[in-house]
């Protein structure tokens, strides 16, 4: 999906092991439906009505697919879907795990089978009842194969999974009563409570299977807010969501609702919050990094976040595929990077260049992240970057246009300016931006694996573990490995970190797989992300999480 900060605390790898098996929060109410449906489940003018002081706004960008939680993967569309929608598991600002729809989630003595109460009187927003089933229709649905949901390899790990022959109901799913269900898995995994924290996990009511497009434009969650109504959604330019009332867990809303505006230019967005007309911004543009902290001297945020960024060249491209020629051009790409002096220029010291392929904020990096094997890839060394350079181009000479595809509406022009005048001048060859009006466009290119070039990529973490930083873009099929990368190294060692009875054993598991990828390079690490953001001086109790993401449901006006 999908920032930045001060001093974020340390995410543990293994913080599943802090997450009680018994209730520490209320539960959730969640609705699902299609359009017509969706407008008893949304904001009712007697029972949620709220007045518009209550009423918040916010920046986001247009979703790339319709709300559906198992086939959203960008953090546009995460970033309302997380509002709308809750799990069994959420995280809090330190992205420490807390129960929210679960009474209790237990494992067996190896951790293969997962026995799941649920709380009692939790429902949706249309009124139905949050049951097993809720949980069990939805993950069939987000798993099938001929479903083609983007989120479906996050839950490979269930007995009957498949990627190559469609499965409508997973054998591991067994529903025990209306409130309590098990998850049989292929092999153990230890922090499965972790993962079960992400969106692809929430449940869905029956209504939603009747038109699952239909109710992708007019979903009907569990979470703190809810639609405010069945067209509250208006593509390319926003969306409004009002509190759900009913809602029981942990995040609980404070304020009445947001109106998010998808903007086209960040630029616009840190204006409207200049002149008073935008209360929260999530991301500072770079034409305001020099003067975003006089802007707004006792509210603006800059703090480390869980979020990795670099610029992926796929592997279907002639000169950069899979081989000795591929990967020296890689090398040599990486190497002609000055990241130190682009985070400072740019970024204003908002960035820190990246050692690895996770994140600083998770526990125990200063181990496994910063001296990693083989990442002297990654320093700046413009002749090594030459000599690598020539040696491919001894194989196989090198006469195009190096691209790097953005989003304009992101605010990247700056940085891939930086990067491929940078990548020009040390290797002699053409490098240029190629700019994406919409995230929108740039990712549906991105899915139809139609690129012409790179394009920047990375990620904000869904749930504070190293697997969701490495699965979800290089396991081979992965919904967000746009740059169709496979390697049987990484898959096995994706596969038994997973599987690691130690937190130990994981992170030597998966400490393996990104030597790996440090010698393919798959992605070029780029830089950590601070979350840097500003806001109304009138708000209060305003946080950005672990994640970078606003804490909507706690601020005030």
């Amino acid at each position: 999906m999908k920032a930045n900060r001060k001093a974020l605390g340390a995410l543990s790898l293994f913080a599943a092991a802090a997450l009680a098996l018994t209730a520490c929060g209320g539960g959730d109410s969640s609705s699902s439906d299609n359009g017509s449906a969706a407008a008893s489940g949304g904001a009712s003018a007697d029972s949620n009505a709220a007045s518009t002081s209550d009423i918040l706004t916010g920046d986001s960008t247009e979703p790339q697919n319709p709300l559906i939680p198992t086939n959203t993967t960008e953090v546009g569309g995460g970033r309302i879907i997380n509002l709308l929608f809750s799990g069994l598991v959420s995280f809090d600002s330190k992205g420490a795990p807390q129960m929210d729809q679960a009474e209790s989630i237990t494992p067996n003595a190896d951790n293969t089978v997962w026995t799941v109460k649920l709380k009692d009187g939790i429902k949706f927003t249309d009124g139905t009842p949050v049951t097993s089933d809720s949980y069990i229709n939805a993950w069939n649905y987000g798993s099938a194969k001929d479903n083609a949901q983007g989120s479906s390899y996050f839950f490979d790990n269930i007995k009957g999974f498949s990627y190559d022959k469609n499965v409508p109901k997973l054998a591991g799913l067994k529903k025990v009563s209306d409130s309590e269900f098990t998850v049989t898995l292929n092999h153990p995994e230890s922090d499965f409570q972790l993962r079960l924290g992400y969106s692809a996990f929430v449940p869905l009511p029956d209504s939603a299977f009747k038109d699952m497009k239909a109710y992708g434009e007019s979903p009907v969650g569990n979470g703190p807010y809810k639609l405010a109504s069945a067209d509250a959604w208006t593509h390319n330019k926003g969306i409004k969501l009002v509190k759900n009332d009913d809602y029981q867990g942990p995040k609980e809303a404070k304020n009445g609702g947001w109106n998010f505006t998808f903007y086209s230019d960040m630029g616009s967005a840190y204006q409207d919050v200049l002149s008073g007309n935008l209360d929260v911004l999530s991301q500072i543009p770079p034409s305001a990094f020099a003067t975003y902290q006089s802007d707004f001297p006792d509210s603006n945020v800059n703090q480390a976040a869980a979020i990795f960024q670099s610029f992926t060249i796929p592997q279907y491209l002639d000169h950069f595929k899979t081989g000795k020629e591929g990967t020296l051009r890689r090398e040599a790409i990486s190497m002609a990077i000055d990241r130190d002096t682009i985070t400072q220029k740019i970024f204003s010291g908002t960035r820190t260049p990246a050692k690895d392929f996770t994140t600083p904020v998770l526990e125990g990096w200063d181990t496994w992240g910063k001296g990693l094997k083989g990442n002297d890839v990654l320093s700046y060394n413009p002749d090594e970057a030459k000599k690598l350079w020539a040696e491919a181009d001894a194989i196989s000479k090198y006469t195009g246009t190096l691209t790097i595809g953005y989003n304009a509406d992101g605010g990247h022009k700056e940085w891939v300016d930086a990067v491929t005048n940078g990548i020009s001048g040390v290797l002699g060859i053409k490098a240029e931006g190629q700019s994406f009006p919409a995230f929108k466009q740039l990712l549906d290119k991105e899915a139809s694996h139609t690129m012409t070039g790179g394009f920047r990529s990375g990620w904000q973490a869904d749930y504070p573990a190293m697997f969701n930083f490495l699965s979800p873009l290089y396991q081979t099929g992965a919904g967000s490995n746009y740059g169709q990368y496979s390697s049987k190294v990484v898959d096995d060692a994706l596969k038994a970190g997973a599987a690691a009875k130690t937190p130990e054993d994981a992170t030597a598991q998966y400490t393996k797989a990104q030597e790996q990828l440090i010698q393919d390079l798959p992605a070029i690490p780029l830089w950590y992300q601070n979350v840097s953001g500003v806001w109304n001086p009138k708000l209060k109790n305003v946080q950005y999480g672990w994640d970078s993401v606003p804490l909507y449901y706690e601020i005030t006006k």
